[in-house]
């Protein structure tokens, strides 16, 4: 049987990274270690199979793992960051993102701005010196949190929560542009 090369973008993935890095990887994002084949009912001959297209921010992800660039992840369902440069994670942590009612917008972005300290303020709240602050998508923003410890928990107002220390590596590692992909 012949499969369509584009159904194995999973693989094209992981054949790059080490064995650790694979294994973490999987554990991470829960995926089977499977090829992507259609359905019986849709593979009518021997040469025949589904072709799979990735979303924009699986897209994104794949093309920034093919580059050297630094890049962020953001993992909604998991409440973690990772830092990659490629296809090398070079560092993670626990995060606290926005509640349902006041969610992380998922999507490709970049970080726009860096600021060492900011004051952030909305309808509920008015907290100053926000330290390690990097918009990436108007007024949302990855930046350190003093005022909670509920990482792995979503309780923002829509921004990507880090601890202060996690927060001050990942603003001397990232520049502005770094690319910041927002994933359920």
């Amino acid at each position: 049987m012949q499969v369509h090369m584009r159904s194995l973008w999973k693989w094209h993935l992981l054949i790059f990274m080490t064995a650790s890095v694979v294994a973490n990887f999987v554990s991470i994002y829960h995926l089977p270690i499977t090829t992507l084949a259609a359905p019986a009912s849709k593979q009518n001959s021997a040469t025949e199979t589904e072709t799979v297209r990735p979303d924009k921010v699986t897209q994104a992800i794949l093309n920034l793992k093919e580059s050297q660039q630094r890049w962020i992840e953001i993992n909604l369902k998991e409440q973690k960051l990772l830092a990659w440069e490629g296809n090398q994670f070079v560092y993670g942590t626990t995060i606290s993102t926005g509640k349902r009612l006041t969610p992380t917008p998922t999507g490709v972005f970049a970080v726009q701005t860096k600021l060492r300290q900011a004051r952030m303020r909305g309808s509920d709240y008015d907290i100053p010196d926000v330290p390690y602050t990097m918009y990436y998508d108007g007024n949302y923003a990855i930046h350190g949190a003093y005022w909670h410890n509920n990482f792995g928990t979503p309780v923002s107002h829509g921004c990507v929560n880090l601890p202060p220390k996690k927060a001050l590596w990942l603003f001397n590692w990232a520049k502005v542009g770094t690319p910041v992909v927002v994933r359920k």
